[in-house]
């Protein structure tokens, strides 16, 4: 099953995306690429997707193995090329409770890097993942 989702031009570089749900998101240009850098630019979606996608899927994974792991959360930071513009490098950082065990972490930490967005990025897009645990 598909999902829909609709997109419509608002000007000044700017987009409002609507989810099937009804849910709106907006993007705009980057203050680098002619924006005002006021919301997600598409590329900041990208990146912002897979740090989220990572901690879907951990969540998936703890609730099927029955791990407890509190709120993680994420960050991520994302470079640009210039010729051709396009995203170089997404490097993320997944913060976990300290209290997991070496045997859970690594399950985790290997099941987050496969995420379905992780294997749909071009590969010449580098991915770097770190965890920190808290």
């Amino acid at each position: 099953m598909g999902v829909k989702i609709k997109g419509n031009y608002k000007g000044e570089l700017r987009c409002e995306l609507t989810h099937q749900t009804g849910e709106k998101i907006q993007t705009d240009a980057p203050l680098d690429n002619h924006g005002r850098g006021e919301a997600f630019s598409p590329t900041d979606l990208v990146a912002a997707a897979l740090g989220s996608c990572m901690l879907t899927i951990i969540g998936i994974r703890a609730e099927t193995k029955r791990i407890t792991i509190g709120n993680p959360s994420f960050s991520v930071l994302k470079e640009m090329n210039t010729t051709p513009r396009r995203i170089k490098e997404i490097k993320v950082e997944i913060v976990l409770p300290e209290a997991l065990k070496d045997d859970e972490r690594k399950y985790l930490e290997t099941e987050a890097i496969k995420c379905p967005v992780a294997l749909s990025i071009n590969t010449e897009v580098e991915q770097n993942t770190s965890f920190r645990y808290v």
